[in-house]
């Protein structure tokens, strides 16, 4: 039962945006304060921190948590609702402060990054469902991990990997981290399997996506909704770097997936299997997830948020 429904929890990166989270704490709960919110809070003190924290909330009766951080804190979060056994995940509602580095999960919403309006959309309790990727990883730990955005395995890990060096500069990091990427990364040769039907090919990155917009406002699969029950997956394959270069714009007015070398397919479910040595990295929601195979399936409207 929950006993805490008409209170609030937020869970607050006081890392995000370099460190806004931190300088920004005392307005946002004066704010809060100011709209009535009746309200718990704690800081998350490590990367992972807000998955334990979620879990505390919601053993504490809370259903309704703001997430006041970029898209890793909620992401997060939603890892933290999804693994918590003992409640109805549908009871559990998501308001956002976005404070992050790229903040792209909003975009999709238009939520806004202003705190005020931000704090006013939240007030609303206006509620919007949208569909979960579940990451099942194909080694010896099974581990599981949910995503709200996009998942991705290839050249977007590896730019993850390298961004924690730029983003005290902002969306641009993303940018930056993936044109200085270009000149180490290797491709790899994976084997896909959907459906009945498998291939194998040589890849650059495979990318499925939720919503619209990745790595600092870029649009990488062909959008339809985040809430059709359906992935839109992005198989970039063997691009140079001179093509890569010369298709920098493409990645931000979503004209890449026209690209002769990016195909694209709409489904429900993915196996990916790594056959190159040389393992790639595996991104979710710009969150580095380590290396491996997995399998990716939709689970329908399993996000609920304030919107």
């Amino acid at each position: 039962m929950i006993a805490n429904s008409k209170r609030w929890f937020v869970i607050i990166n006081p890392t995000s945006g370099s460190g806004q989270g931190r300088r920004l704490w005392p307005t946002i709960k004066a704010q809060l304060k100011l709209e009535s919110f009746d309200f718990d809070f704690k800081f998350t003190k490590h990367q992972k921190d807000s998955i334990k924290i979620t879990h505390y909330a919601i053993n504490q009766g809370f259903n309704r948590i703001i997430s006041v951080g970029g898209d890793g804190t909620l992401h997060n979060i939603i890892n933290g609702i999804q693994t918590h056994n003992s409640v109805n995940r549908d009871q559990i509602k998501l308001g956002i402060i976005p404070l992050g580095t790229g903040n792209d999960w909003v975009k999709t919403y238009k939520i806004p990054k202003n705190i005020n309006h931000a704090i006013a959309v939240i007030k609303k309790e206006q509620v919007l469902q949208q569909d979960l990727g579940k990451i099942e990883f194909n080694n010896s730990q099974k581990q599981t991990v949910y995503f709200n955005n996009l998942a991705g395995v290839g050249f977007d890990g590896f730019v993850v990997s390298k961004i924690a060096l730029y983003k005290r500069l902002g969306s641009i990091s993303y940018l930056l981290a993936a044109i200085v990427s270009l000149f180490s990364f290797s491709k790899f040769n994976a084997s896909i399997s959907i459906g009945k039907t498998t291939f194998e090919t040589r890849a650059f990155m495979i990318l499925i996506g939720l919503c619209q917009y990745s790595g600092g406002g870029m649009q990488l699969t062909n959008y339809n909704g985040p809430n059709d029950g359906y992935f839109n997956v992005s198989i970039v394959k063997n691009l140079t770097l001179l093509e890569v270069i010369k298709n920098l714009k493409k990645l931000y007015n979503g004209n890449i997936i026209k690209h002769q070398k990016v195909e694209t397919h709409r489904l429900k479910e993915i196996t990916i299997k790594v056959l190159s040595m040389d393992l790639p990295f595996i991104e979710a929601d710009g969150e580095l997830l380590g290396k491996g195979h997995m399998t990716v399936s939709i689970m329908p409207r399993a996000l609920t948020f304030f919107c």
